[in-house]
Order: structure tokens, then C-alpha cells, then sequence
């Protein structure tokens, strides 16, 4: 008995749409990707620890080695928290500086050698071992930096009210909220 032979039909696929699919999937991947940054102290997590996605806003604390690092999340509440500390110890930066400042990830240099860290070359600054931020009781940096940057994110996060001139509105004052 004969057997029966099925046709057989052309392999060829239009890989068009394959290829578009590839790369929007692509794009969209390196888009909503947020990259490592870089540690200034090795941190080793516990193998057995629950790894927990952070709030956007949040200040983070590397202690390592007699050391302490800080690093804050958001360009905007880095500048203004230098400016503020800077204020504090009568330390003026510049535009550039702040700009500068607002680009580290993380940083652990006392406050009075904070210009010549951010004058310095980018390439520079990544070989220097930094010295982590001061955390002795007689001038506490440490606490200036939090403080400092938990009113900054606070006060960028406040949000502003746009109303009609025309319109009447009750306005209801606040205590000021002290941090």
C-alpha cells in the first residue's frame, strides 16, 4: 500500500514584525532601566536576605570600615541639601557645583573639603578614597546631611496650589512642621 504524500509548503516567515517586536521590546527595556551605581564601600547582603525594591525617595547610609557614605535619591533634593548644608558652615557653591553635586550617586567627604571634591576631574574623583563624612559628636556632619536632606525632599515634595484669581477659597494656615 502506497503512502500518502502531503505537500509539503514553503518555510519562508516574513521576519518583519519579528524584528519590529525585538525592537520595541529592546528599547523599552534600556529605557525603564535604572543602572547599578557604583559603591563606594563593598557592601555583602546575606544570601539568605529578602531583597526589597526602595522607595524613589529615599537617603541611604553605607557604613563600612569607620566610615560613612550617604547617597540620595533625586537630582533636586541633591543640589538643594548642599545648598542648605553649605549655608550652615557659610560655604557658598556655584551653579556648576551644585550641577556637579546633583550627578553623585553617593559621597562621603567632609563638608570643608566638598569644593575641591567636586573641582576635581570625574575620573580623579572615582580613585580617591574618600575619607566618609564626619560623625564625631563635636560637629556632627552626618546629622546636618539628614537633616538636611530630609527638609529639602520634604520641601520639593510640598505641591503648589493653582486656583482662579476670581474664585474664592478659604485659606487655612498651618503650624510650621519641624523636622
Amino acid at each position: 500500500m502506497p503512502r500518502a504524500h502531503i505537500k509539503r509548503k514553503s518555510t519562508a516567515i516574513d521576519m518583519t514584525a519579528m524584528c519590529d517586536v525585538a525592537f520595541l521590546l529592546l528599547t523599552f527595556f534600556i529605557l525603564t532601566s535604572k543602572f547599578k551605581t557604583e559603591d563606594l564601600v563593598p557592601v555583602d547582603i546575606p544570601g539568605s536576605s529578602v531583597i526589597v525594591k526602595l522607595p524613589d525617595d529615599v537617603a541611604t547610609l553605607t557604613i563600612g570600615q569607620k566610615k560613612v557614605f550617604l547617597s540620595m535619591e533625586g537630582e533636586a533634593i541633591r543640589a538643594q541639601t548642599l545648598e542648605s548644608v553649605g549655608q550652615q558652615y557659610n560655604i557658598t557653591f556655584t551653579p556648576a557645583e551644585k550641577a556637579q553635586f546633583a550627578t553623585l550617586p553617593s559621597f562621603g567627604v567632609p563638608i570643608a573639603s566638598m569644593k575641591q571634591f567636586l573641582d576635581m576631574d570625574p575620573l580623579k574623583r572615582k580613585e580617591l578614597t574618600q575619607p566618609g563624612i564626619p560623625t564625631d559628636s563635636v560637629s556632627n556632619e552626618l546629622f546636618n546631611w539628614i537633616r538636611e536632606a530630609r527638609r529639602s525632599a520634604k520641601a520639593l515634595a510640598t505641591p503648589g496650589v493653582a486656583r482662579k484669581a476670581e474664585a474664592k477659597y478659604e485659606v487655612k494656615k498651618h503650624p510650621p512642621v519641624l523636622i
